[in-house]
């Protein structure tokens, strides 16, 4: 009988082993949720690689493979449920599911795509690691999905082996869009743990969960751009730096980097940072810059995109209002206004299309305690509402804090616009060794369900404007007015649960 015949006939019959097949069965234990209007990319622990379809085919028998990250559908599968905890992998570009080519059960056997038969070979457990991470192994064969002989390439097959625990057999799933954003299937299992900091040395942090990773910048001081990411936020505190772009030999702009944020817009990361032409600190020739990636990997490859502004200015960042986009940064305003806020809009993200605009000047004490400062703005939204949260008063002090400007009209060029609170809104805790917190940015969990700041700050009253501020991130939440309330910073060292839906 023809592999198509043998597969139909199975179908129609209802059965769910063919001659020589393994049949596995699924412990309830150690099952998972998975979201059935879900697409999701599958993510290999061992290589940090992705499953596609080899070529993005859509031909019957294209090989599955592991190739880098992106939001291609052909990466993207769906989990149709089959019954008992099984499913078949359905890839979003063709329809066709993952199919253990002819029904082998041998170790090495390749993984296509096929039309969906419902066939014993096109049927997956999804079981519990216990580590975050799902094996899936096939019903028919009773063998676990496997990057073949432990390959780190893009491009390496897929195949079918003996479950050996292997973190080659070891799978991440994220959700890729169409349905409900979940990023980590729920095991049941204990919640995940981390201690702050998350990396020591790391002043001016900005991080994002993207694509089943953390990833983290911060300030250099030095000619290089450095990134590193983790599937857990605790683990970025050992993770490698490593350089996604080098400054050095840039006429403008190098080499005394601060405050990169990396922001993906119109399909691609746009990396903006803070240079200027040597070391010294606080310089007269720091400017603004900006890089763009060449595909959707928040670590690049990057290239050099353009200057953005041509007087000093510090810590740029992007705010969306109404599908425009507007850079936001600070600057020497002169006289009374101090280091201040401003906005300037933007025709593209490397494209400044207006005039500057002053938004707001250290005019409150609190802004004002060890110098007339405003810097760091970053765009928080919720539920239609658009905040700015900023970092007031001079980072060389100990009183180095967060302030708040909520959109309470329409124009967002128009300072009359936005509302500031009269007071500070997270700022040093004694009691919990915790000093100048500021310069911070926003994140979800990996479920989308909770919302998290990262910020830097001392570990004492004397700590200074320098490389030994700590990056540290806290789960906050919201007031019945609908602003933010970030709470307490928590002391160092203390155990904190980890983002929900990492596991």
């Amino acid at each position: 009988m023809s592999r198509v015949r043998r597969a139909l006939a199975l179908a129609v019959a209802g059965a769910v082993v063919a001659v020589s097949a393994v049949v596995v069965t699924l412990s309830s234990a150690y099952a998972v949720t998975i979201d059935p209007n879900a697409w999701y990319q599958i993510v290999s622990r061992h290589s940090g690689l992705a499953l596609g379809i080899a070529g993005s085919s859509t031909a019957d028998q294209a090989g599955l493979v592991q190739t880098a990250r992106g939001d291609q559908t052909s990466k993207q599968f769906q989990f149709v449920a089959s019954g008992n905890g099984y499913y078949r992998l359905k890839a979003r570009h063709s329809g066709k599911v993952l199919d253990v080519w002819e029904w082998s059960t041998a170790d090495g056997a390749n993984i296509v795509q096929w039309p969906d038969l419902n066939g014993a070979n096109q049927q997956w457990s999804v079981v519990d690691t216990t580590s975050g991470y799902v094996k899936m192994v096939n019903r028919n064969s009773g063998k676990a999905l496997d990057v073949w002989e432990w390959s780190t390439s893009d491009g390496a097959r897929i195949s079918q082996y003996t479950d050996v625990g292997g973190t080659n057999q070891q799978w991440q799933l994220v959700a890729a869009g169409g349905g409900t954003p979940t990023t980590a299937p729920t095991t049941g299992g204990p919640a995940r743990t981390f201690t702050n900091p998350v990396k020591r040395n790391g002043p001016d942090p900005w991080l994002t969960y993207h694509n089943g990773y953390y990833y983290l910048a911060t300030t250099t001081w030095n000619s290089t751009i450095t990134m590193r990411r983790s599937t857990t936020l605790g683990g970025l505190a050992t993770a490698s730096d490593q350089v996604v772009f080098n400054l050095a030999g840039r006429a403008n702009g190098c080499c005394n980097m601060w405050a990169p944020e990396f922001h993906l817009l119109n399909g691609r990361w746009y990396l903006y940072y803070v240079a200027g032409q040597n070391v010294a600190d606080y310089n007269p020739t720091q400017r603004l810059h900006v890089l763009e990636s060449a595909g959707t990997d928040p670590m690049g490859p990057y290239t050099f995109k353009a200057d953005l502004g041509g007087d000093w200015q510090l810590d740029a960042s992007v705010l969306q209002v109404s599908g425009r986009l507007y850079l936001m940064g600070t600057y020497n305003a002169g006289g009374s206004f101090g280091q201040s806020l401003f906005i300037t809009p933007m025709s593209n993200p490397y494209t400044l299309s207006g005039s500057r605009v002053r938004l707001t000047s250290p005019t409150l004490s609190w802004e004002r305690q060890t110098g007339a400062v405003a810097e760091g703005p970053e765009p928080l939204y919720r539920n239609g509402r658009t905040f700015i949260v900023y970092s007031a008063s001079a980072c060389w002090g100990p009183d180095y804090k967060l302030g708040l400007l909520t959109f309470t009209g329409s124009d967002p060029l128009n300072p009359a616009h936005w509302t500031k609170s009269p007071n500070p809104v997270f700022q040093r805790n004694d009691a919990n060794g915790v000093f100048a917190p500021g310069h911070n940015g926003f994140f979800k969990s990996p479920d989308g369900t909770e919302d998290w700041i990262v910020y830097h700050a001392n570990d004492s009253a004397g700590g200074g404007c320098d490389m030994n501020r700590s990056t540290r991130a806290q789960k906050f939440t919201w007031n019945a007015d609908g602003t933010p309330n970030f709470g307490t910073p928590v002391r160092l060292g203390v155990t904190l649960t980890a983002p929900s839906g990492e596991r």
